[in-house]
């Protein structure tokens, strides 16, 4: 039998990425607010720093390593995510637009400012 080879997936373009405050939409941290760690495109989730903490169960790899129970950041789902507008504060969606200069920005749909992070 014959594998079946993995199609290869179109990259994403995510609302959000790396460094955004978000804010759980969500799951059990529902109404939490968070800084993204780093994106996983291929599964479409973010680790979210303090959302979505889950125990791993570790065993010593060397004499001095750490063992037993570890609590660390679990994936979330993107769509279970909104930005944080760093103008007003506010959860929000985004649309994106480019400026004259060639750019293309997230502008939030609450305030209709310019939604990138200096």
């Amino acid at each position: 039998m014959a594998r079946r080879e993995k199609l290869k997936r179109r990259k994403r373009k995510f609302h959000v990425k790396n460094g955004d405050e978000v804010y759980v939409l969500s799951g059990k941290d529902k109404g939490k607010t968070g800084v993204i760690l780093h994106m996983i495109p291929e599964k479409d989730t973010a680790i979210v720093e303090g959302i979505n903490m889950i125990i791993k169960h570790m065993r010593r790899t060397t004499p001095q390593g750490q063992s037993g129970r570890i609590e660390r950041e679990g994936s979330i789902h993107v769509s279970n995510l909104k930005l944080i507008c760093p103008r007003c504060s506010q959860p929000t969606r985004t649309s994106r637009r480019k400026l004259e200069t060639g750019f293309r920005v997230r502008i939030c749909r609450r305030c209709g400012e310019v939604a990138e992070r200096e």
